[in-house]
């Protein structure tokens, strides 16, 4: 390997890293903010109510099924897909202790949508590494193929069914869980051409 690909590949690496330490930001002020989270943090949520784990190592364990399940789809593996699974929930509990507690409302609300900007911003880094899609991308990606239905069914039966599931557990189901779903595909479309991703790609965590 030349000095150059070696610098190309620290820079990416480093681009990577970085997007998930972001990421991982984003996330904790979502679910902060007590107003909603996004449906498989809804599924995590459950599983750290459930079963006394932290929500960053419950998102672990999501992340860890989810990958368990690409074998059967034929799904590659990136380093960048394993690091996303095993960082972000990791950089979620560092970041909890830090964030302020807030006591009104639109206090809660904006810390709200400057998360989904964070995840969005973020989200864009990592990609723009290209080196491997996040779990869950993977998951509905692959199944899409193997049952070759378009993507946003495949996305939206997941997401309910994991929605559902989460809910059932405890998890929070509100009013920033349809902000963030109305909100993200604009935010994260914005982020990716900023870092220069085509914008017919998309990926997530």
């Amino acid at each position: 390997m030349s000095n150059q690909s070696i610098r190309t590949f620290l820079l990416r690496f480093t681009k990577l890293n970085v997007g998930l330490f972001i990421y991982g930001l984003g996330i904790a002020m979502l679910v902060h903010a007590d107003i909603g989270i996004p449906p498989w943090d809804v599924f995590a949520q459950g599983i750290s109510f459930q079963t006394g784990l932290t929500f960053g190592w419950s998102t672990v364990v999501v992340s860890i099924i989810v990958l368990i399940c690409w074998l059967p789809l034929k799904q590659k593996y990136g380093i960048g897909t394993v690091l996303n699974g095993l960082l972000i929930g990791v950089w979620c509990d560092v970041w909890t202790p830090w964030l302020p507690t807030f006591t009104e409302y639109w206090q809660h609300l904006v810390e709200f949508l400057l998360a989904m900007v964070i995840v969005a911003t973020a989200t864009g880094m990592y990609i723009s590494s290209h080196l491997g899609k996040g779990p869950r991308d993977g998951i509905m990606v692959g199944t899409a193929e193997a049952l070759n239905w378009p993507f946003w069914i495949v996305r939206t039966m997941f997401e309910v069914t994991v929605l559902t599931i989460g809910w059932s557990m405890g998890g929070h189901v509100r009013e920033g869980t349809l902000i963030f779903a109305v909100c993200i595909g604009y935010l994260m479309q914005t982020s990716m051409r900023l870092f220069g991703v085509p914008t017919k790609e998309r990926s997530k965590p």
